[in-house]
C-alpha cells in the first residue's frame, strides 16, 4: 500500500478561513464519491464553521484523564480501523495531552499517511519552526506550539488561504472569529493592522519560496536548462568598480516593475590571485543591494562571462544587468569584453540590459595585480605578433613595397618586436627579434633569398637591429613588470588602508572581516583558530565559507597569529607575494577578536557600574523612607512605655496599630530592597512548577483591604508554569500599586483568561493613569510617577514585579484602561505544551 497524500491549508493568522476551506473541500470530495471523515476539527464556536460540519462523518474523539480533568484528542486507532480514503485533521501544530499516542499531532498525521490515508490539514504561518524568531520580532510573542518546516514542505499540496488585514479585522469585529468579550483585546493587540500585514507578507513569501522549490525540483528532474520566466529574477554583474551602485539601483527599479521581482548581485573573482576590485567599494555595494532587498553573491571562476551565465541559469534568472565596458577603444583589440560576450551567449531565455554610466570608456583602472605575471591571453597575443607579425610584414614588403629601403624595413620589424614585448613580455620579443633578423637577411639583404650577407655594412645594420630589438624588448618588459607591480602595490595599499580605517573606527566584526578576506583572495573558506596552549586542541573562534578546517595543518594556507592563534584558508595555495596582505588581515582578525571580547568585558563592567549606581541610589532613597516608619514605631513604643500617661484601650489599640502599620511598611520596603538586590546580582533562580492561578492570586492580596479588590479567576483556567513565590510577590506589588492609585470606592479588578498558549492576568484600576511616554519608565527602579509623596515608597514595586515576571518567562506591561485608568497586563506560560487553550487566539501583544 502506498503512502497517503497530504494537503495543507496555510494561513497568515487565525480567522482567515483555513478550517472553512478544508471543510468545503471535504464536501466537494464527498459529492464526487470520496470516502471522507472528520478525524479532528475544532470549530471554536464559530457558527459558519460549525454549520460546515453538518453532513460529515465524525470519528469519535479519544478521552484522556489528565490532572483531574478530562480532555479529548484525535483517536488515531479509530481512524486506522475505519480506513477512510481522506481524513480531515485540523491544527497540525497542536501538542497532544500527555498520555496520548504521540506527542504532536503532526506525528499522528504521519501515521495516517503511512497507512495510505490521505490527510487534509491546516496550519498558521507563525507555527512553522524556522519562523519562530521572525514571528516573535513582529508580534512580540514566541510561539510554543510549532511544526517542523520539513513536515509542511513534504506536503503534496500547499494552498494559501489569504485575506487582507482590513477584511480579517472586519470579520472579527462582526463576531465571526472570537466571542465579543475577546474581540477588543485581540484587535488592539495581536490583530493590529501592522502585525497582520507583516504576517501576511511572511506567508506569501514562504509560499512563493515553496513554489520556487517545486519549480527547481521539476527542472532538475527533467534536465531543463532554459530559463522559465515564471518570476522576474534579475542578476547584476559587478566588477568592483564604482559603476556597480548605478547597476544595482537600475536592477532594483526593474524588479519593482514586476510583482515579486528579486535582485541578485554577483561579483565574480578570478581563481588565481588577489582581486583588483576595491574591497571598500564591494562592501558598499553589498550594503546597498541588501538595503534594497536583494542578495549579494561571491563567485569564483576563470572566465567571467561563463561564470556569470552559469550563475544566472543556476538561479533561473530572467534578466542580467551589466554596465557598458570601462575599456578604452584600443583595448577592444584583446577581445569583445564581458558585456558583449554575455549578450551574445545568453540565448533567447535571458534578457541582457547594458546600462550606461559615468565610468564608461574611462579605462579599466588598475590591471589585475598578479605580481609580474601576464595573463594567458596577452602572452598568446605576444607570440602571435612576435612570430606572425614579421612573417606577414615580410610578405607585405616583398610584394607590395619592395623598394622601401633596408633602414625602413628594419624600423617596421622593430615595431613588431616592441609590440610583442608590450603584449607578451621578454620571450616573445626575443623570438620576434630573432625571426625578424632572419627574415631581413633572407628577403631584404643581398644576396636575396639566401642566409648570407655580402655587404659588411648590412651585417652591422642587422647586428644593430638585433641589439636594439633586444634592448627595447628588455626595457618594455621591465616597464610592464614595474607597472603591474605598482598596480599590485596600489591594490595592497588600498586594502591595508581600509583595514587601518576599520581598526581606528572599530567597525568590522570578526565574521565580516573573515568574509572580506575570503572575497579578497578568492578562497573557499576562512577560519580563525585558537588554543589555550601548545598541547591543547584547536578551537574555531570564527569562520566563514563552506566546510572550514579545524586545524591549521589541514588548510591550504595558514598564517600564525601570535603563539596560540592561526588563520586557516582553504581553496588554493597563495603565492608568496600575497602573504604580506594576508599577514595584515591576520593581525586585524586578532585585534577584532580581542575587541569583541573586550566589549563583552566592558558590558560586564557596565553592569557592575549599574549595580553600583543602583546601590548609591538605594542609599539615597531609603535614607528617608526607612526613617519615617521607624520614627513612627519609636514614637508609639515610647508612648506606650511612658509611665506618666494612662492610656485608654482605644489609644493603646491605635498606638499598636501604628506600630503594626509601620512594621508592615518596613517589611514591604526591605523585601523590595532585597528582591531588587537579588535581581541585580542575578541570584534569582526560579523553581518552575505547574500552578493554578486561583491558588496564588488570593494569597497575593493579603496586603490590601478586602473590599479594595474584585477577583475574577475562572476555575477552568489552565495551569501555568511558574515559580509560585516569585509570581505571588509580583502580583502583590502590582495589586498594591493599583490600590494605592485607585479612587476610593472603586475596587481594583483582577481578572484572568487563557489566550492560545499563554495565560493573561489583568490588574485594572480607575486611577489617573500614566502617559504613553512614561509607561516603560514606571518599571525602572526608584521611579515615582507624578507627585507621589516620599512616604509612598522608593519606587521599587513595579521594577521588582517586572524582574520576577521575566525570571519566570512572563511579560509585564502597562496599557490604558478604557474609560480612564491603568491596566497592568501580566502574561504567563501555560503549563504543559499540550494543555489546550480556551480558544484559538494567539497571545496578544501589549503595547
Amino acid at each position: 500500500m502506498g503512502r497517503g497524500k497530504l494537503r495543507i491549508y496555510l494561513g497568515a493568522a487565525p480567522g482567515v478561513g483555513k478550517t472553512y476551506a478544508m471543510l468545503s473541500e471535504a464536501h466537494r470530495r464527498i459529492e464526487r464519491g470520496t470516502d471522507c471523515v472528520v478525524g479532528f476539527v475544532e470549530h471554536h464556536n464559530r457558527p459558519r464553521t460549525e454549520v460546515m460540519l453538518h453532513g460529515l462523518e465524525m470519528i469519535e474523539r479519544h478521552e484522556i484523564e489528565y490532572r483531574g480533568s478530562t480532555f479529548t484528542e484525535m483517536d488515531v486507532d479509530a481512524i486506522l480501523a475505519r480506513r477512510p480514503a481522506v481524513a480531515l485533521v485540523d491544527e497540525l501544530a497542536h501538542t497532544n495531552i500527555p498520555g496520548s499516542r504521540n506527542t504532536k499531532r503532526w506525528q499522528d498525521v504521519e501515521e495516517l499517511l503511512q497507512a495510505g490515508i490521505d490527510v487534509v490539514s491546516t496550519v498558521n504561518i507563525q507555527h512553522l519552526e524556522s519562523l519562530g524568531d521572525v514571528v516573535e520580532t513582529i508580534t512580540g510573542v514566541r510561539q510554543q506550539e510549532t511544526v517542523p518546516d520539513e513536515v509542511v514542505r513534504r506536503a503534496d499540496q500547499i494552498e494559501l488561504v489569504d485575506m487582507s488585514p482590513q477584511a480579517l479585522r472586519r470579520r472579527m469585529a462582526h463576531g465571526n472569529v472570537y466571542k465579543p468579550d475577546k474581540v477588543d483585546a485581540a484587535l488592539s493587540n495581536y490583530f493590529r493592522p501592522g502585525n497582520l500585514t507583516a504576517l501576511r507578507e511572511l506567508a506569501l513569501l514562504w509560499t512563493a519560496d515553496r513554489v520556487d522549490e517545486y519549480l527547481r525540483e521539476y527542472r532538475g528532474e527533467h534536465d531543463i536548462r532554459t530559463t522559465w520566466q515564471a518570476r522576474e529574477r534579475i542578476v547584476v554583474g559587478l566588477t568592483g568598480g564604482p559603476e556597480g551602485r548605478t547597476l544595482i539601483r537600475r536592477a532594483a527599479r526593474l524588479a519593482e516593475k514586476g510583482a515579486g521581482g528579486e535582485v541578485l548581485a554577483v561579483y565574480i573573482a578570478a581563481s588565481d590571485g588577489l582581486g583588483s576590485a576595491s574591497p571598500k567599494e564591494l562592501a558598499l555595494q553589498r550594503t546597498l543591494v541588501e538595503d534594497l532587498g536583494g542578495t549579494f553573491h561571491h563567485v569564483i571562476g576563470d572566465g567571467v562571462s561563463d561564470a556569470l551565465l552559469e550563475f544566472a541559469r543556476g538561479v533561473n534568472a530572467t534578466q542580467i544587468v551589466l554596465g557598458v565596458s570601462r575599456r578604452r577603444s584600443w583595448q577592444y583589440v584583446f577581445g569583445p569584453g564581458v558585456s558583449a560576450t554575455v549578450a551574445r551567449e545568453s540565448g533567447p531565455d535571458l534578457d541582457v540590459h547594458i546600462v550606461t554610466h559615468d565610468e564608461a570608456a574611462k579605462g579599466r583602472g588598475l590591471p589585475t595585480p598578479r605580481g609580474a605575471r601576464l595573463s594567458r591571453s596577452r602572452i598568446i597575443w605576444g607570440w602571435i605578433i612576435g612570430i606572425g607579425g614579421p612573417a606577414l610584414l615580410s610578405l607585405l614588403l616583398s610584394r607590395v613595397l619592395p623598394d622601401l629601403g633596408l633602414a625602413n624595413d628594419m624600423l617596421l620589424f622593430l615595431t613588431c618586436t616592441v609590440a610583442a614585448a608590450l603584449l607578451g613580455g621578454l620571450l616573445p620579443a626575443l623570438a620576434s627579434a630573432a625571426v625578424g633578423s632572419l627574415l631581413l637577411n633572407y628577403f631584404f639583404t643581398p644576396p636575396l633569398h639566401q642566409l648570407t650577407i655580402s655587404d659588411p655594412r648590412n651585417i652591422v645594420a642587422i647586428s644593430i637591429f638585433v641589439g636594439v630589438a633586444v634592448s627595447v624588448a628588455s626595457v618594455v618588459d621591465l616597464a610592464a613588470r614595474r607597472t603591474h607591480q605598482a598596480a599590485r602595490l596600489r591594490a595592497e595599499s588600498e586594502i591595508l588602508s581600509v583595514l587601518a580605517g576599520s581598526v581606528l573606527r572599530g567597525e568590522d566584526s570578526v565574521p565580516a572581516l573573515l568574509e572580506r578576506l575570503r572575497e579578497t583572495f578568492a578562497m573557499d573558506s576562512v577560519a580563525l583558530l585558537e588554543r589555550a596552549s601548545d598541547v591543547d586542541p584547536w578551537t574555531t573562534a570564527a569562520s566563514v565559507g563552506p566546510h572550514p578546517v579545524g586545524r591549521p595543518e589541514d588548510a591550504d594556507v595558514d598564517t600564525p597569529v601570535g603563539e596560540n592563534m592561526s588563520l586557516a584558508l582553504t581553496g588554493r595555495v597563495l603565492p608568496a607575494e600575497d602573504r604580506r596582505v594576508l599577514g595584515a588581515f591576520a593581525a586585524q582578525a586578532a585585534v577584532a577578536l580581542d575587541r569583541q571580547r573586550l566589549l563583552g568585558e566592558a558590558e560586564a563592567a557596565r553592569r557592575l557600574a549599574e549595580g553600583n549606581r543602583i546601590r548609591t541610589a538605594l542609599l539615597a532613597a531609603v535614607s528617608h523612607d526607612l526613617r519615617t516608619p521607624l520614627a513612627g514605631i519609636k514614637a508609639s513604643v515610647t508612648s506606650l512605655r511612658s509611665e506618666d500617661v494612662e492610656w485608654s484601650e482605644e489609644d493603646r489599640a491605635e498606638l499598636l496599630g501604628g506600630i503594626e502599620e509601620g512594621a508592615d511598611r518596613l517589611s514591604a520596603l526591605i523585601g523590595n530592597l532585597l528582591d531588587m538586590s537579588r535581581l541585580n546580582t542575578g541570584t534569582v533562580v526560579p523553581l518552575i512548577r505547574e500552578t493554578d492561578l486561583d491558588e496564588v492570586v488570593p494569597m497575593a492580596l493579603g496586603g490590601v483591604p478586602e473590599d479594595s479588590v474584585e477577583l475574577d479567576i475562572p476555575e477552568t483556567l489552565p495551569m501555568v508554569a511558574v515559580d509560585r513565590g516569585l509570581l505571588e510577590r509580583a502580583v502583590a506589588n502590582i495589586v498594591e500599586n493599583a490600590v494605592k492609585y485607585s479612587p476610593h470606592g472603586q475596587p481594583v479588578l483582577v481578572t484572568a483568561s487563557a489566550l492560545h498558549d499563554r495565560v493573561e492576568l489583568r490588574v485594572v484600576d480607575r486611577g489617573p493613569g500614566v502617559p504613553d511616554e512614561a509607561k516603560d519608565r514606571i518599571f525602572e527602579p526608584f521611579q515615582r510617577h507624578g507627585d507621589a509623596p516620599r512616604g509612598a515608597g522608593v519606587g521599587l514595586g513595579l521594577a521588582v514585579a517586572r524582574g520576577f515576571t521575566e525570571a519566570i518567562s512572563g511579560t509585564l506591561s502597562a496599557e490604558d484602561t478604557p474609560g480612564g485608568g491603568l491596566t497592568m497586563v501580566l502574561t504567563l506560560p501555560m503549563a504543559g505544551e499540550g494543555h489546550p487553550a480556551a480558544a484559538d487566539l494567539p497571545t496578544p501583544v501589549v503595547s
